[in-house]
């Protein structure tokens, strides 16, 4: 039976953190290019008459 040598364990985390750091860089990059509009007043120039 082949010996493999086992990484670090603070290299898998290392490893663990960097994946997960770019999944939500990408997610959060995603998320505001879909909702870019949302939390930006919006100007309303529409003005009722009372006739």
């Amino acid at each position: 039976m082949k010996n493999f040598n086992k990484p670090a364990t603070s290299k898998l985390v290392n490893q663990f953190d960097k994946q997960l750091m770019e999944l939500l860089a990408e997610d959060l990059k995603a998320y505001k290019t879909k909702n870019q509009f949302v939390g930006k007043p919006l100007q309303v120039t529409a003005t009722l008459s009372a006739a």
